[in-house]
């Protein structure tokens, strides 16, 4: 007859296991040495005083049920979310007619559940290739109208978040080909597409944005006939899509150079034109390589919309500060760049997570949470 051994399960074990685990996992990550053990003291004497006064004054105090600021300017009044509430429709879509905003907002659904659909493998080639178009052109059917039965509106009354995702989204799909095809270009063989591509990247990388905007809008039809005029929208979307496929072309390049050259030579020992060598085997291990600067790219372009203001577009940064004009709600600009802010923080974080997932898909990263 075999023994069977008996192990002590009573229930005060348990919980001295579970503490011990705790003073280890923090000594190991938190105190581990003297540098570590004062950032930590640091950090939480920080959170200490700033999270719950905030939490104070965003919850606690919060006056959300005021018709007028009067209510908000209370000497014990916290965050004024009625602010919100009466201008949350301006702040999402500007001067778009009151009472056709509700197509803007089928657009914002439509474009995030395009991003969704986006993270779905199975959707990925021809799939995607049907969504996104069809998205763009349902997307663009709604906010011009003049169409079934639809009002058209021009699109200077376009604005807020629809407006800022139409900029993002536009100009990182037109800039994306040129992106490659300057990577490409500036690796070229022939020295005059190399030195045009290297011009052109040096060129755009070399001046702020807000000029390459500033041109668009503002140069660029002093050259024109004058019985020909060009939208404002499109000449900004078209400064800002080149603006892009500049800074995205460095980091494609950088893939480029990082496939080691036996790959070059495999492929060519295979007879492959210069198309099927870079479209089929280079460009796709290229760009396995450079998700992460690509989705940073991704991110810093999306967040650079806001720079559009200058040129008089009605994105979401321009809304909120002329619904902030507003003599009825003057002051509470903390509530309305929370707002908006949160509104950003939410699409980055979206594209942040999803490079990390796709990282780690492609076995191309660390797994981490």
């Amino acid at each position: 007859m075999s023994e069977k051994t008996v192990f002590n399960t009573s229930p005060g074990i348990t919980p001295l296991l579970q503490v011990s685990t705790t003073v280890r996992w923090m000594r190991e990550n938190l105190f581990s040495s003297p540098l570590n053990a004062v950032l930590t003291l640091l950090s939480a004497w920080l959170i200490w005083k700033t999270v719950p006064a905030f939490f104070d004054w965003a919850v606690v105090r919060a006056v959300t049920g005021a018709k007028t600021a009067a209510a908000c300017r209370a000497p014990d009044a916290g965050a004024c979310w009625s602010f919100v509430y009466e201008k949350w429709g301006f702040i999402l879509f500007g001067v778009y007619p009151i009472d056709q905003q509700w197509r803007p907002a089928i657009v914002v659904v439509l474009t995030v559940a395009l991003l969704i659909a986006s993270c779905n493998r199975s959707l990925w080639g021809k799939g995607l290739a049907v969504l996104w178009p069809l998205g763009i052109l349902i997307g663009g059917v709604l906010m011009w109208g003049g169409v079934f039965g639809l009002p058209f509106v021009e699109t200077t009354q376009w604005g807020g978040l629809p407006l800022t995702l139409i900029i993002a989204i536009i100009g990182m799909i037109a800039g994306f080909p040129l992106a490659v095809a300057l990577a490409l270009g500036r690796r070229s063989n022939l020295p005059a597409i190399r030195a045009i591509c290297v011009g052109f990247i040096e060129l755009l990388r070399g001046v702020p944005l807000i000029s390459v905007l500033f041109m668009a809008s503002v140069m660029i039809p002093l050259f024109l006939p004058r019985d020909v005029t060009i939208d404002k929208l499109l000449r900004a979307l078209v400064g800002y899509s080149v603006f892009f496929s500049a800074y995205l072309a460095e980091a494609i390049r950088g893939g480029l150079q990082a496939i080691p050259k036996g790959q070059y030579e495999a492929a060519d020992s295979l007879g492959l034109s210069y198309g099927q060598k870079m479209f089929k085997i280079i460009l796709p291990q290229a760009l396995k390589l450079v998700i992460a600067p690509m989705v940073n790219n991704f991110i810093g372009q999306f967040k650079d919309t806001s720079l559009v203001i200058i040129i008089g577009i009605f994105d979401l940064m321009m809304t909120t500060r002329t619904a902030l004009s507003d003599p009825a709600w003057l002051g509470f600009y903390r509530e309305a760049y929370l707002f908006i802010g949160m509104i950003y923080f939410s699409f980055c974080f979206f594209m942040s997570r999803y490079s990390q997932w796709l990282e780690t898909h492609l076995h191309r990263g660390h797994r981490r949470s």
